[in-house]
């Protein structure tokens, strides 16, 4: 009576692994037929193609190590920097013995500015423009596919960190009310962090040899540090008013609202669990965004001391970057984009965004009592 049962399982596990068979022979026949010629060969054929595989195999491998390899990786890395101890804001002047040549507060945010764009560029490799990464997996972009992107998301959310702090550098925080003219390390560093994030040494649009991404950025780390330089020697100015504060602030609301958008619009149209190979580029894009600010707000509560005393702020400001702290406390191995009740399956995009919101809403009430 199970005979006929029996056969039916047997016929159907057998179509299995014929079906199988075939996948794995069309999968080896490429590689079984390039042997074949490649041992036909004269020397002179053999080597030059055994260099260039081995060439290639190398260069994957460094690939592969640099994207998936974090160096000094540290969400609290700021804490080094011993900011609680400093009492005077940047760019006043510190208290000198008579006859000493006067020195001023460096800026705590060009100093960790600096940093996010070093440990990017150059205790890591910067992903975007590897050729590897550019020429992407069989022609297909590595952000559209869920092995090896990760990094060059998080680097990217750094950069805009960056990029925004640079900006406001230049436009707000070290011109007196505006009047001022405009700094030209900071321009210069503003100027080369704008650059294109994905430029190797060639190009095809424009067609003809480019400067590399990393070389920008890497330039732009000396203009910071020139300009700190010409602050300490009380040689540049910094303008810790309430007002730049405000603005700065604010842009950094905005630019976190942005964030939470694109993460809001990937959960709600694109819910495939762990199936959706963007999920985890959103989300550890708006993880390097919060990386990055965390460092930078945690600096402007060092610089803009004078200011937090005066308005009571440093118990509002204190709490926002705890803010922070939970947020990049959430470091899932695999990044899923399901159901927001789910449990095997969860919405790791709406944790992130319910966490970029607590800090908007912290920042936007610190903006309220600037404004008042």
């Amino acid at each position: 009576m199970l005979d006929p049962i029996i056969a039916f399982f047997e016929r159907v596990f057998r179509a299995i692994g014929r079906g199988f068979g075939l996948v794995i022979a069309w999968l080896v026949w490429p590689f079984m037929a390039a042997h074949g010629w490649y041992s036909g060969r004269s020397f002179l054929v053999r080597i030059p193609i055994a260099a260039f595989l081995v060439a290639l195999v190398g260069l994957y491998g460094y690939f592969i190590w640099q994207t998936q390899v974090w160096t000094s990786f540290n969400p609290n890395f700021i804490d080094r920097y011993k900011l609680g101890e400093r009492n005077l804001s940047a760019g006043l002047e510190k208290p000198a013995a008579s006859g000493a040549a006067r020195t001023c507060q460096r800026s705590a945010i060009v100093d960790v500015t600096a940093e996010l764009i070093d440990d990017n560029v150059n205790r890591n490799a910067w992903i975007s423009s590897m050729l590897l990464y550019k020429l992407g997996l069989f022609g297909t972009d590595w952000d559209h596919t869920p092995f090896l992107d990760n990094k060059a998301s998080f680097q990217r959310g750094v950069n805009e960190a960056v990029r925004r702090t640079t900006v406001e550098l230049v436009d707000t925080l070290v011109r007196m009310r505006g009047t001022s003219a405009i700094n030209n390390n900071l321009q210069s560093a503003r100027s080369k962090l704008q650059y294109e994030e994905s430029n190797w040494y060639f190009g095809l649009s424009p067609f003809g040899p480019l400067t590399p991404t990393p070389s920008q950025y890497r330039a732009a780390i000396d203009d910071l540090k020139a300009f700190n330089t010409e602050l300490e020697s009380c040689a540049a100015n910094f303008d810790t008013r309430a007002d730049n504060l405000l603005v700065f602030v604010d842009r950094v609301a905005n630019s976190l609202g942005g964030t939470s958008a694109i993460l809001k619009e990937r959960a709600e149209k694109h819910a495939n669990g762990w199936f959706d190979t963007r999920a985890d580029d959103r989300f550890w894009f708006a993880y390097g965004q919060l990386y990055g600010y965390y460092a930078i707000l945690s600096a402007v509560r060092a610089d803009f001391d004078q200011v937090l005393n005066e308005r009571n702020l440093k118990p509002i400001w204190i709490e926002t970057l705890k803010q922070f702290q939970a947020a990049l406390a959430v470091q899932p191995a695999i990044i899923s984009n399901g159901r927001e009740d789910g449990w095997i399956m969860p919405n790791h995009l709406s944790t992130m965004g319910f966490y970029i919101l607590r800090v908007r809403s912290n920042l936007v009430e610190i903006r309220s009592i600037i404004d008042r």
